[in-house]
């Protein structure tokens, strides 16, 4: 198959490309890159006025799949990263049963080959049934194709079985993927303990019991040489714990989500929106800041959606009953175009490196960009396209996106997958 993309701006930092140009594809691969190309036979598309950009990467995503198939599955989940511009995914392991075997591994990996074109890779849960008392199947589990190991949802609350799984995980050279949760501390706490906790009479989950387990788990790394990723961090002192890992010399990474660089508590209000209930909390504008500098700045090294499906009935529950937890991948690319990229404080270069290259190389797998020989795995993007999010409906099962509503300007407008169409003219294949 060919395919030739004509006059799209091209954005690669890392083979130095931003230019208008064409790119030619055959076979899956990157053929050519240059002004003017034409191809025998094929596909002719004209990108005039897009940004073409290495394919983009969601390390954190929940598909619920096997268990839970009625918030999403992993056909859906994979027609969703199509929709907002991700060529791959990296799927997290608290499913029922919970992926802690080789075999619940090779499942997912089995049923997402019959699925949409985006890649789909896995992370292996740390602990038997996310219990926190006992090692999973880690070996097990990087046999059948388990790329990383995390007990997302929860955090690893024993530190002697956190050492231990450090100790062992970094023998295949995998990151342990951190949620920071000190369980102690959280009790019952629903949202950022403060102000808004106060005002709406709803328990407090404090910015500490997110810091001291990063802090915790940065000795951790010193001692045992493991590469840890801190999930989805939340606060300004947090950034600044990871920040002087880095400056130490030590294999430490982190994400932030979308809703978690633009929104904050101040988004909770009286309508008691269950859209808004997040694990961890949304924080202060304060944080925002910080998060958002942080992002620019290159200590925080991925924006990942933590795209997290509920059905309509258990969002529809009391404040404090329904589960935390909102979706994001159809959105992300939306919002840092929205609300960074077009402000003038993230470039696009930038972006390609937090949202592409990042997450692959922290993953240890197969790196994708815009160079001839490479996997075609590319995102195209209207910068300029205006839309309401969940206006034009959505390819996850479920709606339970905390931006419902708000106006972006910017998507993804089609997907290419080893040079297959996962979505063309915004048509999600």
């Amino acid at each position: 198959m060919a395919l030739l993309l004509k006059g799209a701006r091209c954005v690669d930092p890392a083979h130095e490309l931003d230019h208008v140009t064409d790119i030619a594809i055959k076979n899956g691969k990157i053929k050519d890159i240059g002004q003017d190309l034409s191809i025998d036979k094929g596909e002719v598309r004209d990108m005039s006025g897009k940004v073409l950009v290495p394919g983009l990467m969601d390390m954190h995503v929940h598909l619920r799949e096997p268990g839970q198939e009625y918030k999403e599955d992993i056909a859906s989940g994979l027609r969703a990263a199509a929709k907002g511009g991700f060529c791959a995914v990296l799927a997290m392991p608290n499913t029922n049963p919970t992926c802690d075997t080789g075999s619940i591994v090779g499942f997912i990996l089995n049923r997402a080959r019959q699925s949409c074109a985006t890649r789909i890779y896995v992370a292996g849960a740390i602990s038997r049934g996310l219990t926190g008392l006992e090692l999973a199947e880690i070996g097990d589990m990087y046999a059948a194709g388990a790329v990383a190991y995390t007990d997302d949802g929860r955090g690893v609350q024993d530190i002697g079985l956190a050492r231990l799984a450090m100790d062992y995980i970094k023998q295949f050279k995998s990151p342990v993927l951190s949620h920071c949760q000190m369980e102690d501390l959280t009790a019952k706490g629903v949202v950022n303990e403060g102000v808004v906790s106060t005002r709406l009479g709803l328990a407090g989950w404090p910015a500490a019991a997110e810091e001291i387990q990063i802090a915790r788990d940065i000795a951790l790394g010193e001692l045992t040489g493991c590469a840890l990723h801190i999930q989805h961090i939340t606060t300004a002192r947090g950034v600044e714990l990871v920040r002087e890992a880095k400056a130490k010399g030590l294999p430490v990474s982190c994400e932030v989500t979308p809703h978690h660089l633009f929104l904050n508590e101040d988004d909770v209000d009286t309508s008691y929106d269950t859209n808004m209930k997040m694990n961890p909390p949304l924080r202060t504008k304060a944080d925002n800041r910080a998060l958002q500098q942080a992002l620019v700045d290159g200590t925080i090294d991925v924006v990942a959606t933590d795209h997290a499906p509920h059905a309509a009935h258990e969002k529809a529950l009391e404040f404090e009953l329904a589960p935390f937890g909102c979706t994001g991948l159809e959105t992300a690319l939306g919002a840092v175009l929205t609300y960074m990229v077009h402000e003038g404080t993230l470039s696009y270069g930038q972006l390609v490196e937090r949202m592409a290259h990042a997450p692959r190389a922290l993953l240890g797998i197969k790196p994708v960009g815009l160079k001839v020989g490479l996997s075609a795995d590319v995102t195209i993007i209207d910068p300029e396209l205006g839309w309401v999010v969940g206006s034009d409906g959505w390819e996850s099962k479920s709606t339970n996106n905390a931006f419902n509503g708000r106006s972006f300007q910017g998507r993804a407008t089609d997907v290419y997958v080893d040079g297959f169409a996962s979505m063309q003219d915004g048509v999600v294949s």
